[in-house]
């Protein structure tokens, strides 16, 4: 078994964290993009990681995530990969319905870098419990490294960092999942080791207050 590094990111900040009143009007209520600061924490993200050996960039479909993945894949030139077994935790309590993205044809004329060839490895379905979030994240990253051999960056939220990262590393370690945070995890032969647990030295403003959603 090789060597591998696998990435996991949270996205940066998002507009309805800054200005709540977006959400009353959003047409994808559920699909806010990233705030002026949060663009500024993805480029720090990518900035973060341009010097590092990722071969794949895989990201949640929602749109904070891809624009998050979309600052990395610049600053590393690669396409993005969208795998909805990375997505939002689809909580009844946070959504009424089934969250509605952006559609494909909008992504296409704004985010060029996505590779629309690629096919979600896991689909998750609305409503979920805790545990069933966990469970797909969790398969997504197995099913993730199992695939693709080299070093790979998962963009997703705070509830899928945290579930694909119990996917690879025993124990369910904590991680401090903030607003684009950074877990570093190596495989060594058969057992996965976590060197960094929501790592945020990149960002130059950081959150106070986790949120998950």
């Amino acid at each position: 078994m090789v060597n591998q590094t696998v990435w996991i990111a949270r996205h940066g900040n998002r507009l309805d964290f800054v200005n709540p009143e977006w959400f009353n009007t959003a047409i994808r209520r559920y699909d806010p993009p990233l705030s002026e600061d949060g663009i500024i924490q993805a480029q720090q993200l990518g900035q973060r990681l341009k010097s590092e050996n990722i071969a794949h960039i895989f990201a949640s479909p929602f749109l904070r995530t891809i624009q998050t993945a979309n600052q990395v894949a610049e600053a590393l030139d690669l396409p993005i990969k969208l795998e909805a077994g990375l997505s939002e935790w689809l909580n009844p309590a946070w959504m009424t319905e089934a969250p509605q993205t952006h559609p494909k044809e909008l992504l296409q004329l704004e985010y060029p870098r996505i590779d629309w060839r690629y096919t979600s490895r896991v689909i998750p379905q609305y409503p979920e419990s805790e545990e069933t979030m966990m469970r797909r994240s969790a398969e997504t990253a197995r099913q993730l490294v199992t695939q693709f051999s080299e070093d790979i960056l998962l963009v997703g939220h705070g509830a899928s960092v945290l579930g694909a990262t119990w996917g690879l590393v025993e124990g369910n370690p904590q991680i401090q999942a903030s607003l684009c945070c950074l877990v570093k995890i190596v495989r060594n032969t058969h057992t996965w080791e976590m060197l960094l647990k929501g790592d945020t030295s990149h960002l130059s403003q950081t959150e106070v207050i986790v949120r998950f959603n």
